[in-house]
């Protein structure tokens, strides 16, 4: 099968999931960790989830999080309601987690150095919360897993490196190894750990290993990932050696090298690509799918599927890039490294068909797959996840999947790290709400801003800097579910090179085909504030195409600038986004231009007092005898208050000159948009930038993912009805 035959296959089956409405996975809750944080605690400090594991009953689960040194625990008695059940303090770094029936075992990481790695394995009464036993394992814990019987345990001793050291390159000593430790009565029983030598196995600095991840199947063989040899060992119960073999290179084709350009430009190549696997997982007891994350010298942006015997049984290729990238999932800073980083795999049988579970750290999502075939897999769904997933858990027997998202971004006012609860149920798939797939070519998106609609109910949606060399129009078909990008016109002037220093945050039509562009403008970044006028092929055709401000707006101008454009008339009217030095307290401009006249004026607008942070608009649209603004704040998840449509009487719309006292609208509430940031069961997301209206009054609101960078990629695009 050819690689276009493959991406077409995936966006066929992705699509048809959604018209089937059968069984798929939506998220039912968010659970942000510093909740478990005890009362007076300092809930500013970072907290993380990184890798989570379920006791037996599927009620509970646990979670390491290395910045607290604890081990996190949540009460899932009710999936759609998840508690918080407090913190395990543990005596160093926990590194991974594994179960059997309530007892949790715990890798914990209490090396002084990197020459020096010390660790032991943690056992856990999971309801009394009390140390059993506490194994001394020699080295640096990394992966952990328990026998599904039960019998004993597989632990990773990375003895990581300094990647400050000889350039980051393995080679150096004490080389990590394998160990295994009996379960006696549900409980380690130390005295027989022992170490499993990986030495001279690889190519790659075969003198020093460095085990990633484990796992155990119904055999009891443990398969070990060794990332940065790129190899995998497959070692037999008694810790004999049964196989081994080189994880191997893969060819890629149509992908971004490049995270400089501001664009996504999928039409570079790379040649014998280590994949250099990170998580690995039993399929059954002769297949097991690697995530193939990279770190010295590789990272695929893919997975595979292996026989034990050494041989591809599966090779996603780049795929599973190209699907995360038509959901606006591309994290396009990380083009010149490993794309989109998958990092995690989890493998479990819902309803009768075998699935695997893809995550990709830097795209933020989960690919659902049947491996009903495993020589064929299907990609079925991408699940939206929080900000860097890093381990996953299935409980097929409640219906359920679990990621734990390990980023904290609580010093950049962004979100904090999360556990998602998905349900398996019998409904349509909520998620993708926009996609780029089915279309002819491969079209890469993110950080909607501004939209409108036109006359046939089509919507047209611009980029904003984040894609600073590759400003976009998106035309956008809403009625089909996901709505679907069916094309893309790239802004661009009469030498045909795309239209740089533009940060496009508005769009409206110009009643002949064309468009005016709103580019809120960042001066201290050589970015003007201005107003262009583009054919519908996205030409400017001269610089009597672009609207700079006049001197009297420049005079008072900050940041802060043009966040929507629409026309009535003659007329365009931009909303500035937050007040600028001469404006009265939570009072901001909307101002005007006549296209015939060039006369300019404005107008105030009376915005909310912020509870926290700043409160201002995002977008403005005229409709009927209304024009109607997107007023938010600049917070997320459960501190975010102000995100609302408010609508002015179109004749209150009089604009006076610019430079004296300016009238003030008057507003009514449209629709409180929280509950429709909650429909998906994430957190609620800061940037709500989009409002488009089809003629027949159906509105349609979208949100800004930021291009997926330090955010979780997620974009919300709904219908909020008739206005």
């Amino acid at each position: 099968m050819t690689f276009r035959s493959i991406c077409l296959t995936s966006a066929i089956a992705l699509l048809a999931g959604h018209a089937a409405a059968e069984q798929n996975f939506n998220r039912i809750a968010s659970f942000a960790t510093p909740l478990n944080m005890a009362a007076g605690e300092d809930r500013a400090r970072e907290t993380s989830a990184e890798i989570i594991a379920a006791t037996a009953d599927g009620m509970t689960l646990a979670y390491t999080d290395s910045p607290l040194g604890v081990l996190g625990l949540i009460d899932i008695r009710d999936p759609k309601n998840p508690q918080p059940l407090g913190n395990i303090a543990l005596d160093g770094e926990p590194t991974s987690v594994a179960i059997i029936g309530q007892t949790a075992f715990v890798g914990v990481n209490t090396s002084e150095s990197y020459t020096a790695p010390s660790g032991h394995l943690s056992v856990i009464d999971l309801t009394t919360k009390a140390e059993l036993a506490r194994c001394d394992l020699g080295g640096q814990p990394d992966s952990v897993a328990v026998a599904k019987d039960g019998s004993f345990a597989a632990i990773a001793i990375e003895n990581e490196r300094d990647e400050d050291l000889g350039d980051g390159r393995t080679g150096q000593l004490p080389a990590g190894f394998l160990s295994l430790v009996e379960i006696k009565d549900g409980v380690a029983d130390c005295g027989t750990v022992r170490a499993v030598d990986l030495t001279g196995l690889a190519a790659v600095d075969g003198h020093d290993p460095e085990p990633e991840f484990v796992d155990i199947n119904t055999k009891g063989e443990v398969v070990v990932s060794l990332q940065e040899n790129n190899h995998m060992v497959v070692v037999g119960r008694d810790g004999s050696i049964l196989n081994h073999f080189s994880a191997g290179a893969v060819d890629l084709d149509g992908i971004d090298t490049k995270d400089e350009r501001g664009a996504l430009l999928f039409t570079d190549s790379l040649s014998a690509v280590v994949r250099e696997p990170d998580a690995v997982k039993w399929l059954d007891d002769a297949h097991f799918a690697t995530a193939n994350e990279g770190d010295m010298d590789g990272g695929s942006r893919g997975w595979t599927l292996f026989n034990k015997d050494g041989s591809v049984v599966y090779e996603s290729g780049v795929s599973f890039e190209h699907a995360l990238v038509q959901i606006g999932h591309y994290p396009d800073k990380r083009s010149d490294s490993k794309g989109v980083e998958p990092e995690s795999i989890e493998t479990a049988t819902f309803g009768g068909t075998p699935m695997i579970f893809v995550g990709s750290e830097r795209g933020s999502a989960v690919g659902v797959y049947d491996v009903t075939n495993p020589a064929t897999p299907e990609l079925t769904q991408i699940l939206p996840s929080g900000v860097g997933p890093e381990g996953y858990v299935a409980i097929p027997e409640r219906n359920l999947l679990i990621s734990a998202n390990e980023k904290d971004l609580i010093e950049d006012n962004g979100p904090r790290s999360h556990v998602m609860i998905y349900e398996y149920q019998e409904a349509p798939a909520q998620y993708p709400m926009l996609t780029s797939a089915g279309a002819e070519e491969l079209i890469g998106w993110g950080a909607i801003s501004g939209m409108v609609a036109d006359a046939d109910g089509m919507i047209y949606a611009v980029n904003d800097s984040f894609y600073g060399f590759q400003p976009s129009i998106f035309k956008i078909d809403p009625s089909q579910t996901p709505a679907r990008i069916v094309d893309v016109i790239r802004v661009h002037r009469a030498n045909g090179q795309p239209a740089q220093k533009l940060d496009l945050e508005g769009i409206a039509l110009d009643g002949k085909g064309g468009f005016w562009l709103a580019s809120e403008g960042r001066t201290d970044r050589a970015i003007p504030h201005a107003i262009y006028h583009v054919n519908s092929d996205g030409l400017i055709k001269s610089h009597k195409q672009e609207f700079g401000l006049p001197a009297e707006l420049m005079a008072v101008e900050k940041r802060f600038g043009f966040e929507g454009i629409t026309r009535i008339g003659d007329t365009l009217w931009m909303a500035v986004q937050r007040e600028w030095k001469d404006d009265p307290k939570n009072h901001v401009k909307l101002v005007a231009y006549n296209t015939k006249t060039k006369e300019w004026g404005a107008v105030h607008y009376p915005k909310a007092e912020p509870a926290k942070g700043w409160v201002g608009l995002s977008e403005i649209v005229a409709h009927g005898n209304y024009v109607y603004v997107i007023e938010r704040d600049n917070q997320i998840g459960a501190d975010a208050v102000t995100k609302k449509i408010y609508r002015i009487p179109a004749a209150d719309m009089v604009p006076a000159p610019l430079g004296g006292e300016l009238p003030v609208v008057s507003k009514e509430e449209v629709r409180d948009l929280l509950p429709d940031l909650q429909q998906l069961n994430g957190y609620v997301q800061d940037k709500v930038e989009g409002l488009a209206i089809l003629p027949n009054g159906q509105a349609f609101v979208s949100t800004d993912n930021d291009g997926v960078d330090d955010h979780s990629g997620e974009t919300l695009f709904f219908s909020i009805g008739q206005l």
